[in-house]
Formats: C-alpha cells, structure tokens, sequence
C-alpha cells in the first residue's frame, strides 16, 4: 500500500504542511516517488509519523524528538511539567471567564476585579493592569477591598475632574479625598513600606507607578492627588505626635 502527501495526512489526522515540515527538520525521511514525481509514502512513513503524532500528542517538542525513536524520561518529566502548568493557566483562564460573565465585567477587566469593574474608571483599570506586574496578590486582595469600599461621592468627582479645573474645585477635592487616603493608609500600612509585596525593585516600581499615574491622569487630577498625598501624611504625622 502507497499513499500520497495528502492521503498519508489524511490517514495520520495531520496536515501536508505538517509532512513538509517535519521532512524539513529531518524527522521523516523523504519517502520515493512515483513515475511522476509526486512522493510514495510507504508502511514505515505511516509508522514513524504515527510514533511522532504520538510524541507530540504528548507535549514532546520536536527538539526532543530522535530519527531512532521516543525521548528519554526526563524529557516526558519536562513535557508533563509543561503540560501542568498549562493545565493550571487554562483553568484560571476558565475562572476568570466565568466571573467575567457572572458579573457582566469587560472582557478586559483586570484579573480579581470583575465584581468591582462598574466602579473603575479607564485610568483605574489601566493603573491596576500595571499594579498586577509589580504587586504580589496580598497587595492586590487589598486594593480590590479598597475600590469595594470606596463609597465616598469624592471618588467619583475625582474621575470626572476636567483638566481645567479652578483652583477651589481641586482645592475642595483634594481636602476631603486626603481623609480617604488616610483611612487607606491606616487600614494598609505596607502601602507606605511596600517592599515585601513588591515583584520588582522599590526603585523600579516607584518609577514605574509615577510614570503610570502621570500618563494616565490628567493635570488637575495629578494636582489634587499631590494635594491629598500631602494632608494625608500630615495628619498621620500629627496623630503619631
């Protein structure tokens, strides 16, 4: 029995390109070919590229793969480390879904944050994609409960302050937002010694969240957290007095 490239395919549930490739790398052996030059692929091709499906099937990179047969086990061990970890990030994928459509979240709502996406601007949701590469998850648990329980009406004229804001209004704003960060500040002190939470170097991190809350606020919301920022530490200074 004889088979042509897109009958062996067919046979073995793979592709011609696939074939071509694997020839290319020298997995398969260039079978003959008949009278007109189209190859002739025997029992033994049908052998090996079945032996080769079945690798792969497995997780074996084709790296691993020899002319003379399977890998040694520390390979599989490798393979089935892959293939867990795998396994791990599917399934956290499937959560994340389910949660996404449980609370009507966007698709692109970070991670651990879909029941509280109504209540996060653009720049917050951007902000906490950025804070997912520089925060451990006990950092983030606790920033998730810090958007749970902003309930103050300043929170959300902060996120609608125009850039042009009038000296009062930023003035205003920033007065009664200094009593929410404090509040932060009390509940979450590590957010003033953040180094244990932290994936990245101090250093970098700081630079990375300055450059974030630059890009993502406007000039007057930069203000009135400067503003804020500033009252807050002197009223915990005070109270440490």
């Amino acid at each position: 029995m004889a088979w042509s490239t897109r009958e062996l395919a067919e046979l073995t549930g793979t592709t011609v390109n696939t074939i071509r490739h694997y020839h290319r790398l020298g997995l398969l052996p260039e079978p003959e070919r008949r009278y007109n030059g189209y190859k002739k692929y025997g029992i033994q091709d049908l052998v090996r590229l079945l032996r080769i499906r079945r690798l792969t099937d497995l997780g074996v990179p084709l790296a691993r793969i020899g002319a003379d047969g399977g890998p040694d086990p520390e390979v599989l061990r490798k393979a089935d480390e892959h293939l867990a970890a795998d396994i791990e990030r599917l399934v956290k994928a499937r959560s994340d879904i389910a949660a996404i459509l449980r609370d009507g979240a966007p698709a692109d709502t970070p991670a651990g944050f879909e029941s509280v996406a109504s209540r996060l601007s653009a720049a917050d949701s951007s902000l906490i994609h950025i804070y997912r590469q520089l925060y451990d998850e006990k950092a983030m648990t606790d920033l998730r409960r810090m958007v749970e329980t902003a309930d103050d009406p300043v929170n959300q004229e902060f996120d609608t302050l125009p850039a042009d804001a009038d000296e009062t209004t930023r003035r205003d704003i920033a007065e009664r937002l200094a009593p929410v960060l404090v509040r932060h500040l009390v509940e979450y002190p590590w957010l003033n010694d953040p180094g244990p939470h932290l994936y990245k170097s101090e250093q970098e991190t700081r630079q990375t969240f300055l450059d974030a809350v630059a890009g993502l606020y406007n000039a007057a919301q930069l203000d009135v957290v400067g503003r804020a920022a500033v009252l807050a530490q002197e009223h915990l200074r005070r109270e440490q007095t």
